[in-house]
């Protein structure tokens, strides 16, 4: 069975309850989901998944710190993350906060990495945004994004 894996860094609480979700949708396309707290996660854990999903607030328009060092600590493995599906989520305090900047970011250190995106052509085109706390129409593109990942997931792996 496939496996997935879902990291977050959270001040707040509103990108846990954004991993949470974007879990649960994982979970309910049948795939074997595992929920890690950043600061819980090494890098050589990403090469444990066929799939990562990491999410981030907005600072200053980028990832937090914590999830670029782990992104930074997996160079030692340049290229064993090729072809594995990859996905990017965000919360900010405000409109305009960063979201989109952020999730592109995490979605180049991805591409960086040979991983495979999908893009959603319709909702939080990059992948899932809140402002603040998962409002109904977050938490619907959480759900949304972790089923399509799922999907995605299991074409790459069969």
């Amino acid at each position: 069975m496939p496996k997935a894996l879902v990291v977050y860094y959270s001040r707040s609480g509103n990108t846990k309850k954004m991993a949470e979700l974007i879990a649960q949708g994982v979970e309910n396309e049948g795939l074997e989901v595992t929920l890690k707290d950043v600061k819980d996660t090494l890098a050589d854990d990403l090469l444990k998944y066929d799939g990562l999903i990491i999410g981030s607030p907005t600072y200053y328009g980028s990832m937090s710190g914590e999830i670029k060092k782990l992104f930074d600590d997996s160079v030692k493995f340049h290229g064993k993350l090729d072809g594995k599906v990859g996905a990017a989520f965000s919360s900010s305090r405000n409109i305009a906060g960063g979201n989109e900047t952020t999730i592109l970011d995490i979605l180049n250190a991805m591409l960086i990495h040979g991983m495979i995106i999908q893009g959603d052509w319709q909702g939080d085109h990059y992948g899932p945004v809140a402002i603040d706390s998962p409002d109904s129409r977050s938490t619907k593109e959480c759900l949304r994004m972790g089923s399509r990942f799922a999907k995605l997931v299991k074409k790459c792996t069969s």
